[in-house]
């Protein structure tokens, strides 16, 4: 079993920057694809940006230019930083976690991090 914590998420002005970080956790696991969602309300969740574990990354178009994703593979982190943020980036922020175990894969989420920008 893995745990997948987010954390970074807060109310920031049009313009600013945040840097979210998501902590994947447990035993005995190893981890494939890290990715970020995002879910405003009343839309529905979509993809932001994603880290593959061979290191290729690849990024919705509303976040190319402006969003950054890396990870840490030893400490089985992954983060998001960004910059230039806009209102329409307000949502909720969700890590997404895949491990492999030969052909098996799992999914994993986190529980979310409230990101809120203001104009």
């Amino acid at each position: 079993q893995v745990q997948v914590v987010e954390s970074g998420g807060d109310l920031v002005q049009a313009g600013g920057s945040l840097r979210l970080s998501c902590q994947a956790s447990g035993t005995g696991f190893r981890i494939d694809t890290m990715a970020w969602y995002r879910q405003a309300p009343g839309k529905r969740r979509e993809l932001v940006a994603t880290s593959a574990a061979g290191g290729r990354t690849n990024y919705a178009d509303s976040a190319k230019g402006r969003f950054t994703i890396s990870r840490d593979s030893a400490k089985n982190m992954v983060y998001l930083q960004m910059n230039s943020l806009k209102p329409e980036d307000t949502a909720v922020y969700y890590c997404y976690v895949q491990t492999r175990s030969g052909s098996l894969k799992w999914d994993y989420w986190g529980q979310g991090t409230q990101v809120t920008v203001s104009s």
